[in-house]
């Protein structure tokens, strides 16, 4: 099962005070009885913790009952994320109590791990929500697109890699010059394949030798460079790059450029091109593809609050209470405002 991330830790409402406050049937009735008769009433004790947790915990029983309603097939995964997520930190913590002080260290301030279970079951519940909003908003001029452009066949490459001759504990000076070393090694391999190509060498032939004497990709330098048909995510993200670059490269063709990834710098041969998945068969990934680059841009944030507002205004909430109406709003329009400074942030 994926993890979920954290996209936002609560979820927002648009409201409308009723100038109310509820009373309890039984609000009269003591939660806490002292010597002398004197008592503190359950609307007493409403009227107190409201405002030190009633946003929180009222979001919290909000988000639970509409994403239930609207993901009832995915509550099965959720609970299964939080319990699992819960299972994993506790093997991290001797105790409960160290658990939640780490918590609190990144602002997270629940009373019990249980508690965190919940919040975590809850935010699964609100990812899918909000990634299937996303999904619901593209449209097919977007997804025709994304498929002339970024869908690719799969490809037989072929690479050789040079990494810089770096640690983590270099000087940024020591950085920068491995970096160059490694750039320019790649590139006089280049030239090599570019003066053999003049020459009428056999390209494929030229590529392979100087991949067995100068890549440093263990695991397919024997072979020639040979990656074998990938796609992209083929060979997880980091070698997506590659992938984009032999898209514009005919069979036989190696890259004339530098081909920089987070493992080093790379020259890559296209040596066999398949076919291109149909439309049909591209369209979930599509979907899923454009959603992630559409939550990641600028205007990531405001499609958060709009899926939010969304789901809230299907099921016509109404708070009673007019003061914790008022925290809501004051809330939402927090959410609103972020949002838009995010997006005006990134551009």
């Amino acid at each position: 099962m994926n993890k979920k991330i954290f996209i936002i830790g609560a979820s927002a409402l648009l409201l409308c005070g009723c100038g109310k406050v509820p009373k309890l049937s039984n609000g009269d009735e003591a939660v806490i009885t002292f010597k002398g008769g004197e008592k503190i009433s359950a609307n007493e004790f409403y009227n107190s913790i409201k405002d030190k947790f009633g946003l929180e915990t009222l979001v919290g029983m909000i988000d639970k009952y509409v994403y239930e309603k609207e993901f009832s097939d995915k509550t099965k995964d959720a609970k299964e994320y939080a319990e699992a997520s819960i299972k994993s930190l506790r093997q991290s913590y001797k105790t409960d109590e160290e658990l939640l002080s780490a918590l609190k260290m990144y602002g997270m301030n629940y009373q019990t791990v249980e508690a965190y279970q919940e919040a975590l079951y809850i935010n699964y519940l609100q990812n899918e929500a909000i990634e299937a909003y996303v999904k619901g908003k593209i449209t097919e001029d977007e997804l025709k697109k994304y498929y002339e452009n970024d869908v690719y066949p799969n490809m037989t490459i072929s690479h050789i890699l040079i990494t810089p001759k770096t640690t983590d504990s270099a000087k940024t000076e020591e950085k920068e010059k491995a970096e160059k070393e490694a750039k320019e090694k790649i590139e006089s391999i280049i030239k090599e394949l570019e003066k053999a190509k003049k020459d009428g060498v056999n390209i494929t032939e030229e590529f392979t030798r100087l991949a067995k004497e100068n890549s440093e990709d263990d695991s397919t330098k024997d072979k020639g460079g040979d990656l074998g048909e990938i796609n992209l995510g083929s060979l997880s993200n980091k070698y997506d790059e590659l992938v984009k670059a032999a898209g514009k490269l005919k069979d036989g063709e190696f890259s004339t450029e530098v081909i920089t990834t987070e493992s080093g710098y790379h020259v890559i041969l296209k040596t066999k091109t398949g076919e291109k998945k149909s439309y049909d068969d591209s369209l979930d990934n599509m979907k899923d593809k454009i959603m992630q680059n559409k939550l990641a841009s600028k205007e990531g944030q405001t499609l958060m609050v709009d899926a939010i507002k969304h789901y809230r205004e299907i099921y016509e909430l109404n708070i009673v209470d007019s003061e914790i109406s008022s925290q809501y709003g004051r809330y939402m329009n927090n959410l609103i405002n972020n949002a838009k400074n995010s997006s005006t942030n990134n551009q």
